[in-house]
């Protein structure tokens, strides 16, 4: 054959994971016209018999020596396993790795045309060429460049010769990630029947988060037949036909459960997952699902009617014909204690999601749990401080800037009730720091105007004074408040900056 035939070169690549580390480079060798089909080997030991073991069913690669001693053509006639494709190999396929590794295969071109069209054109433009130079040699010569993992391409082209059991067992004993890597080397080669095997396979098995991402970027290269991959789509997305606008706002149903969970330790676990997909910080991307302003508010909102209800009920100014059996079925305490546990979870998601300034009015306009607040028993009623205590933090600690307004309607509203409530909440922490809440309290009072700080700071003296550590220290931020209010200019800054 001219020698300007001898090689086809084919300038496909194919994106796979590295390569095996038992394919290495080898100049190539002249191979023999009907031995099985081999797989060339670098850094061969020296020539020796190919033992008849290694030698493995047509369609199949086997590794060879350098150097060959030609084996006698009935020894791996007796070492053949049945096949259900004979035939000669009359394809050699020479693979080259990116890493510089190659690989040379010997197959047999019926089977490759029957199940890759790529490799089909490849063959009959090699056969029109060498006919019309009048070429004498059967073997076609195929070149593949830049390949990634000559592994994975190797075990594709293998594939071809099994039948559709063979087929599915060998998918499962490599796993789901190999199984994504010949997907991708099938879809390049148009092999069909191995694309639908291993989409077959993979629509049936879990997959982990780096399994899916692979699939997913996967599918963001190759476009495949809508049929075959509906299955595989919709678990990794919502179907484009589908109006969002007419599903449910899952992240609501979501909140709303968990707010009216009655089991606490499955409405703690609940609450930890659901924040963590939420929060701003999370990993998850957001979409049109996400928790609005208006579905956070309408839930809190909810939540404030069913606690103002309990505080009637704590107050003895609700009937009994109000409540239900299921109230009645829990401690009044308890129930008090859930729902303001409800509230200051929403109250922490309105913090991440910096939407929370509408609620300081909210909670400054409670006029009516403040008057109820004055007629309960100390037990139930310092749960009502526990929220006013996460807002006194977050306006410290400036996770949450609200107007002068906002913040003279809620110290004004829940001043008071805090200094009544803080012995139970260090009794009762919760969680909750002490000394960065009276930290937290004094800071905020020293962002209100001083005549309005005069006020506050002057009943926190009065009620120290009367009840010692069952009251917050303030003292500290009341140092601050009087050198502001009765020391002038160079001398204030001078003993603030000590």
């Amino acid at each position: 054959m001219d020698r300007h035939h001898r090689r086809r070169t084919w300038c496909c690549s194919f994106a796979v994971p590295p390569s095996s580390p038992d394919s290495k480079p080898l100049p190539q060798r002249k191979s023999e016209p009907h031995s099985k089909p081999t797989l060339s080997l670098p850094t061969s030991p020296k020539s020796r018999r190919i033992d008849p073991r290694r030698i493995l069913s047509p369609g199949r690669v086997s590794p060879i020596d350098s150097d060959p001693v030609a084996a006698p053509s009935a020894e791996p006639r007796r070492a053949r396993s049945p096949v259900s494709v004979p035939g000669e190999r009359d394809v050699r396929m020479s693979l080259r790795g990116k890493n510089g590794a190659c690989m040379v295969l010997e197959v047999n071109s019926g089977v490759l045309c029957a199940n890759s069209q790529v490799f089909a054109g490849l063959i009959a433009d090699y056969k029109n060429g060498a006919a019309s130079l009048n070429g004498t040699n059967k073997m076609c010569r195929i070149e593949v460049p830049e390949v990634e993992n000559l592994g994975v391409f190797k075990e594709t082209i293998e594939l071809m010769f099994d039948n559709h059991d063979s087929l599915t067992k060998r998918l499962l004993n490599i796993g789901v990630f190999r199984s994504i890597d010949v997907l991708e080397v099938s879809a390049g080669i148009m092999f069909t029947k191995g694309v639908l095997s291993c989409l077959q396979y993979l629509e049936a098995v879990p997959w982990t988060e780096e399994e899916e991402e692979k699939l997913r970027s996967l599918f963001t290269r190759f476009k495949f037949d809508e049929a075959t991959t509906r299955d595989i789509l919709g678990r990794l997305y919502l179907h484009d036909s589908v109006d969002s606008s007419s599903q449910p706002n899952v992240a609501r149903q979501l909140v709303w459960s968990i707010t009216t969970c009655v089991h606490a330790n499955a409405r703690n676990e609940l609450k930890s997952l659901v924040k963590g997909l939420l929060c701003k910080s999370s990993v998850y991307e957001k979409n049109h699902l996400d928790l609005s302003k208006e579905d956070l508010y309408s839930v809190c909102r909810s939540c404030l009617d069913s606690l103002i209800s309990l505080m009637e009920e704590a107050s003895d100014t609700i009937s009994p014909e109000r409540l239900t059996k299921k109230d009645r079925n829990k401690p009044l305490i308890e129930r008090i204690s859930r729902q303001i546990d409800n509230i200051n979870w929403l109250l922490e998601i309105m913090l991440d999601g910096q939407i929370a300034e509408d609620f300081v009015n909210t909670w400054a306009d409670q006029q009516q749990l403040v008057k109820m607040h004055n007629n309960a028993s100390p037990m139930i009623r310092y749960e009502l401080s526990r929220v006013s205590a996460i807002l006194f933090v977050a306006m410290a600690t400036r996770k949450l800037q609200c107007r002068l307004e906002a913040r003279s309607g809620l110290l004004e509203t829940w001043f008071r009730p805090m200094l009544l409530d803080f012995g139970w909440l260090q009794r009762c922490r919760r969680g909750l720091d002490i000394k960065v809440l009276q930290e937290a309290m004094g800071q905020t009072l020293l962002t209100l105007p001083l005549n309005q700080q005069y006020i506050l700071f002057m009943e926190w003296f009065r009620h120290f004074s009367s009840h010692g550590t069952e009251c917050p220290n303030l003292s500290k931020a009341f140092q601050i408040w009087w050198r502001r209010s009765f020391l002038r200019g160079s001398e204030t800054y001078s003993i603030e900056s000590r």
